[in-house]
């Protein structure tokens, strides 16, 4: 089982999505992803939070919400517990990220990049500004075989 935090910053109608391109074994392999990683002995969600975005870009935040808790399930990768922010206030400079590239995207055309099927959802559900929500999504290989959300599938 895996814990981890997942991040996606906003900035003037841009959002810092990271193209996953540089690490070998990469269950997320040029697919585009918010920044974020696995807890530390000891760290909260918030200071897992700080820090791996720190590490993953040189930004420091000032301002989040935590916006939901995702259980990704997918074949034979362990079971992994994601705690979901975004974020609107931060500090310093962007640097590169050895794990692929970062960009600030439009918002308009983020539909457009390369992201898991879930990712989709619950992106449209943070547009939406829907409340705090939890999002189990089970796949078979890249494909979301289902999607529940606060333990109901998905009303469209």
């Amino acid at each position: 089982m895996l814990m981890t935090t997942l991040c996606y910053i906003e900035r003037d109608g841009r959002v810092l999505m990271l193209h996953r391109t540089k690490k070998k074994h990469d269950i997320n392999q040029g697919k585009w992803i918010g920044v974020g990683g696995k807890f530390e002995a000891r760290e909260s969600p918030e200071e897992c939070l700080v820090r791996e975005v720190r590490e993953e870009t040189g930004l420091t935040l000032t301002r989040w919400r935590f916006r939901g808790f995702l259980t990704f399930l997918q074949d034979d990768y362990p079971t992994e517990f994601i705690c979901l922010y975004t974020a609107d206030g931060f500090e310093g400079a962007l640097q590169p990220c050895d794990e692929g590239e970062l960009a600030w995207i439009r918002k308009e055309d983020i539909p457009g990049l390369s992201l898991w099927p879930g990712d989709r959802v619950f992106l449209r559900l943070l547009a939406q500004d829907r409340p705090f929500f939890s999002m189990k999504l089970l796949y078979h290989g890249d494909d979301l075989a289902e999607c529940l959300v606060d333990g109901q599938p998905l009303e469209e």
